[in-house]
């Protein structure tokens, strides 16, 4: 699939995504000295401020664009085209003593090859620390571009669909799988408003709904888009401001050995 992410317009338009990843990083407590790895690293925001704490900090992700922008904005920290659904290189086995990742697992639907390789990747006791979207998350949308998809074009739009939202329990339960002791995981609504009215909507489907396009081509992207927003409008929009409904999982684990 080709890179269709927009580095600048993910920065200038988007930063509530790291902003909200703040949090994360507080339940991560990264310590000065420790080697952590930041899968799904973005434009590299959070991966510098993991890096404030003193820590050695490298960021994957993989898209080409964002590494670009990211090494563009922190040049001093290392970041790497990798992909967690792939094999990531034997290097980084037991390189780490944490793994943290905001707003990209969701991305990733082998999850449970994701996992193997998380762990992998971690220490004897390393910690796996994340928040992503959680069953229900941004159902309203994604609904409306289901809908739109079937009835405007008779596609099903499964075929398309980039995302998987877990529930905790579901998720819980793969990370035990893959080796991991839970030691916390909590499921939450977040309704997260958007920046700059329409326009704000308009960027935020075109940054995270662009895999559906594929399913109608480039020239309909603008009717596929304006047909979703009209379905989400009456329950996502008020006084100027569109509000969707993010539901988030945020965990915390760690690498236990295996008998």
């Amino acid at each position: 699939m080709a890179d269709e992410w927009r580095p600048e317009l993910y920065d200038s338009k988007l930063g509530f995504v790291s902003a909200h990843g703040q949090h994360v990083i507080g339940l991560l407590q990264p310590k000065a000295g420790e080697s952590v790895l930041d899968v799904g690293c973005g434009t590299g925001d959070l991966t510098a401020r993991i890096r404030e704490s003193g820590a050695h900090v490298v960021g994957i992700d993989k898209s080409e664009a964002m590494i670009a922008q990211a090494r563009s904005k922190y040049p001093d920290l290392r970041f790497i085209v990798a992909d967690a659904e792939c094999p990531l290189p034997e290097a980084v086995a037991e390189a780490f003593d944490a793994v943290f990742s905001n707003a990209a697992l969701h991305w990733m639907k082998a999850a449970d090859h994701v996992l193997a390789e998380i762990w992998r990747c971690l220490r004897p006791g390393g910690r796996f620390v994340g928040e992503f979207g959680g069953r229900g998350n941004i159902r309203t949308v994604e609904q409306a571009i289901e809908d739109v998809l079937l009835a405007e074009y008779g596609i099903d739009a499964a075929a398309f669909h980039p995302w998987s939202f877990p529930s905790l329990g579901e998720y819980a339960a793969r990370l035990e799988a893959a080796g991991f002791q839970v030691d916390m995981a909590v499921h939450f609504n977040r309704p997260t408003a958007l920046p700059d009215g329409d326009a704000g909507m308009d960027c935020w489907l075109e940054s995270f709904a662009k895999p559906f396009v594929r399913a109608v081509g480039e020239k309909e992207s603008g009717r596929l888009f304006r047909l979703v927003k009209e379905r989400c409008r009456p329950s996502l929009y008020s006084g100027d401001e569109w509000t969707l409904d993010y539901a988030r999982l945020r965990f915390a684990a760690h690498k236990t050995l295996r008998e």
